[in-house]
């Protein structure tokens, strides 16, 4: 997601329908693979969440991410079919971007936000996952927070339903190796291949907390100054709005559970290219000039959940 920086500052709102007309996929985005994981169309089968009112899709503002990740040899489609036993047993990497409850679709981001998924659907996935599936969890701003929050809660995860912002950027966050970035083999990539990543860019997302006891390996950690914003209407701020201190609180994470492994992540614009604005004139993920290495990240992202990258 993007945030318009005078919203914070000056408290004034903007509506999602607004936010969500603006935004749309960069498909002049061309990526570039340096050394491809698998041959073209051999790769592990990744799909792309559908069915759950997804602000992000295959072939919507995902198709950047579902180019970047066939060029890496993935087999990537699309699915619109509720989680169950039978639709997950031919994938080896689902990926959830910003799903939603009917209740808030059609840019209903208003308070309550009940769950995207269902409870079979959240016993589905975590017995995927303990057999040895790999999940990408991704869940932006409110209230795509909320409709995350049980199935996070499923392995441990602790999603706060705001916007994490902070005094400095407001929410567009620049992770380095010396501030947010933390040690792990999805920062290094593969032995003998010039994967590393030393900075990445948010552009206005969640955050969610972990239990260190909980088989998880931190990976972006806000900045102390961040506070979780949490509007009852997403994009309208106001002193009488409720928010809560970030210090401590993760933007991703990768958790190993069972025989499988999921990285969370708590920005959705960082794993595309996409534009906003009325001329398309503000980039956002692999494409923004502030964000060189985002792609690379999130090809490592793949190749961990994947079991090319070691555990820790």
């Amino acid at each position: 997601m993007q945030l318009h920086r005078t919203l914070l500052v000056a408290g004034l709102s903007l509506s999602p329908t607004a936010t969500g007309a603006q935004q749309v996929p960069d498909t002049a985005f061309v990526p570039r693979v340096g050394a491809p994981a698998y041959a073209s169309g051999e790769g592990p089968r990744v799909v792309i969440d559908g069915a759950h009112a997804n602000f992000h899709t295959v072939d919507g503002r995902y198709s950047p991410f579902a180019k970047l990740v066939s060029r890496d040899g993935y087999r990537v489609s699309g699915s619109r079919e509720p989680f169950s036993d039978a639709m997950l047993a031919s994938v080896d990497v689902l990926v959830i971007a910003n799903a939603l409850n009917a209740r808030n679709a059609n840019d209903n981001w208003v308070l309550p936000t009940p769950s995207a998924f269902t409870d079979d659907e959240i016993t589905a996935v975590r017995k995927w996952v303990n057999a040895g599936g790999a999940l990408l969890l991704i869940a932006d701003h409110m209230p795509f927070g909320g409709a995350a929050e049980n199935l996070g809660a499923a392995f441990g995860i602790q999603w706060l339903n705001g916007f994490a912002f902070d005094a400095r950027q407001n929410g567009n966050y620049r992770y380095s190796r010396s501030e947010g970035i933390h040690r792990h083999p999805i920062f290094s990539g593969r032995a003998g291949k010039s994967e590393r990543v030393d900075s990445l860019v948010a552009f206005t997302g969640s955050a969610f907390w972990i239990p260190e006891a909980n088989g998880s390996a931190p990976l972006l950690t806000v900045p102390a100054d961040t506070r979780v914003v949490m509007p009852r209407v997403a994009w309208q701020f106001g002193d009488s709005v409720a928010s809560l201190p970030g210090k401590g609180l993760l933007q991703a994470a990768a958790l190993r559970v069972a025989k499988g492994r999921i990285v969370a992540a708590g920005e959705a614009a960082m794993f595309s290219a996409q534009r906003a604005g009325a001329q398309g004139e503000n980039l956002m993920g692999f494409n923004a000039p502030t964000a060189p290495q985002n792609a690379q990240f999130a090809l490592n992202v793949l190749h961990w959940l994947s079991g090319l990258l070691p555990a820790r």
